[in-house]
């Protein structure tokens, strides 16, 4: 249950936003434009490795950008295979191994290498921004820009970019030591060029056996409605989607995302099930990602996040439950 959490929410967006950075330098500002631009304009096709204390894995990815919209595809190279295929907002992962696609729809994703918001004019208020030195990364003269948090209720960002096209080449998250808890690096990355739409389908498809499809069949809701209040009750971080997701057959769970504008932060509020296990409430990680578990009002409320501990605990504690009139 808990990964399954954790994995939607990295599936759903930071934010949806567009414009310049004000602050921090106007070169400093101009490059992360810069990068936000390269992120959506941009097709090409790489290998990148994600890093997280001991653990590595490897992935290909293929974005192809026309007339058409923008179309994705990440493939695992290690560890249990897996196939996400991203057209416009819906994406879809393919599991070969169970025969299962998961189905999911949201307006964005703030995923390697599109990491940055569209509303970059909201990154000085939480993060000073500066221009560092230039490195050499799978072939390409890169520019580093560093994002320092302004105070310690979230990480920091260094980033590298392309000097010529301002395409990502690697990014790092940093704890408040300044010590990395997660990074990726492209090893090998073509920009531009002709790719053929045959490798943006999925390499399973064509499998005699049948397919379970697992949709998310995501509606908007209001929670509160049903006597729930929350409040990120930490600045600069905003309430961006409020959903309810279909979690299995017949179990919905509400959903609440708050953004700063580069970390996000979800709220997931799931009825208790009878003879279910009871609940370990307390903190867990992965990587940059940390998770807080507590019940409430006969359900299980689970904060899922890329952010301090402490930020995930304080809005988990934010959550109430009164019952409506």
């Amino acid at each position: 249950m808990r990964k399954t959490l954790t994995l939607l929410a990295l599936l759903i967006p930071a934010c949806v936003f567009a414009q310049a950075v004000p602050g921090g330098g106007p070169d400093a500002g101009a490059w992360l434009k810069k990068i936000y631009t390269a992120s959506q304009k941009l097709s090409y096709t790489g290998t990148f490795v994600y890093r997280q204390g001991d653990r590595s894995e490897t992935s290909r990815i293929t974005r192809l950008v026309d007339a058409s919209g923008d179309t994705e595809k990440l493939e695992a190279l290690d560890g249990m295979r897996r196939e996400v295929i991203r057209k416009g907002d819906e994406i879809r992962c393919y599991l070969p191994d169970s025969m299962t696609v998961k189905v999911d729809r949201r307006p964005g994703q703030p995923t390697f290498p599109a990491l940055l918001p569209a509303q970059l004019s909201l990154v000085p208020d939480q993060y000073s921004v500066s221009k560092e030195e230039t490195a050499r990364i799978a072939g390409f003269d890169c520019q580093a820009i560093v994002l320092k948090p302004r105070d310690e209720l979230r990480y920091g960002y260094k980033l590298w970019a392309d000097m010529h096209s301002g395409m990502l080449l690697k990014a790092r998250i940093l704890n408040e030591k300044g010590e990395p808890v997660e990074e990726f690096t492209f090893t090998q990355l073509t920009i531009g060029g002709n790719f053929d739409r045959e490798r943006l389908k999925p390499s399973f498809a064509g499998q005699s056996k049948q397919w379970r499809i697992e949709n998310a069949a995501v509606t908007p809701a209001n929670l509160a409605e049903a006597g729930w209040t929350v409040s990120a009750g930490i600045p600069g971080f905003h309430k961006i989607i409020e959903v309810r997701r279909q979690l299995r057959e017949s179990q919905r769970v509400g959903q609440i995302v708050y953004s700063d504008g580069l970390a996000a932060v979800s709220v997931f509020i799931e009825p208790l099930e009878a003879g279910r296990d009871p609940v370990r409430p307390g903190m867990s990680s992965m990587g940059a990602v940390n998770i807080y578990t507590r019940e409430l009002a006969n359900h299980v409320v689970t904060v899922v996040g890329e952010a301090p501990a402490q930020t995930v605990r304080r809005i988990a504690n934010t959550v109430e439950y009164h019952k409506p009139h």
